[in-house]
């Protein structure tokens, strides 16, 4: 997994998340995340959505990232629920069509995991807003397969890093890249002071091991 080349545009996103509160940092108040995990980290990159510059500025790096890295697609699919809105602008900027997948395939009507329009052959590029630990993305890239799409890759607004994430979607064989990610939000935040030095340990410690983090 790695990051967009645009280092100016990876500052100016986390310097985004950070003034909207999209993401927040609370090394001695950690969050508690659905999984038990304690995080000095919480991250909602759906209110972008509600600030027309940032949305249209992330928007248009992820056109750019998607035209360097993997050329045009024949559709765009967001991943449910946080990659359906952005990825629908970035398919109405580039002119392609758009589905989305499902956390899971639905229990009634035609049980459809993907909503859409997509068929055997295509080629796909996924949105996501946020990588984890990359499990619901790994899991909308094989919906993908099982239709029998070419999925060349996926790209998200940010990632944590997790080495688990990484090592999942290598072993997946989905090429990612992210526009902003842990270590330059980390280094946003410091400088414009969001954290202070005495933070960077926990912060650090976070990331390496976050199962354990803070759970003494």
């Amino acid at each position: 997994m790695t990051m967009t080349p645009f280092d100016d545009s990876a500052v100016k996103i986390a310097e985004y998340l950070l003034q909207i509160k999209a993401i927040k940092l609370q090394p001695e108040q950690p969050f508690t995340w659905a999984s038990g995990w304690k995080s000095p980290i919480y991250c909602d990159n759906r209110k972008t959505l509600s600030y027309p510059q940032i949305r249209t500025f992330i928007r248009q790096q992820f056109v750019s990232l998607i035209n360097e890295k993997f050329a045009m697609p024949d559709v765009i699919a967001g991943v449910a629920t946080g990659g359906i809105a952005i990825g629908a602008l970035v398919a109405q900027e580039m002119g392609l069509p758009f589905v989305y997948v499902r956390s899971e395939a639905k229990k009634h009507g035609l049980t459809n995991m993907i909503e859409g329009e997509i068929e055997a052959g295509q080629t796909v590029v996924v949105i996501e807003d946020l990588i984890s630990t990359a499990g619901s993305s790994i899991k909308a890239v094989e919906a993908l397969r099982e239709k029998g799409c070419n999925v060349k890759g996926m790209v998200a607004i940010f990632t944590y890093g997790f080495d688990i994430a990484s090592e999942q979607l290598k072993a997946a064989n989905c090429i990612t890249n992210t526009l902003c990610d842990y270590n330059t939000l980390v280094e946003v935040a410091l400088k414009h002071l969001y954290i202070n030095e005495s933070d960077l340990a926990s912060l650090k410690e976070w990331r390496e091991n976050p199962s354990t983090w803070k759970q003494s």
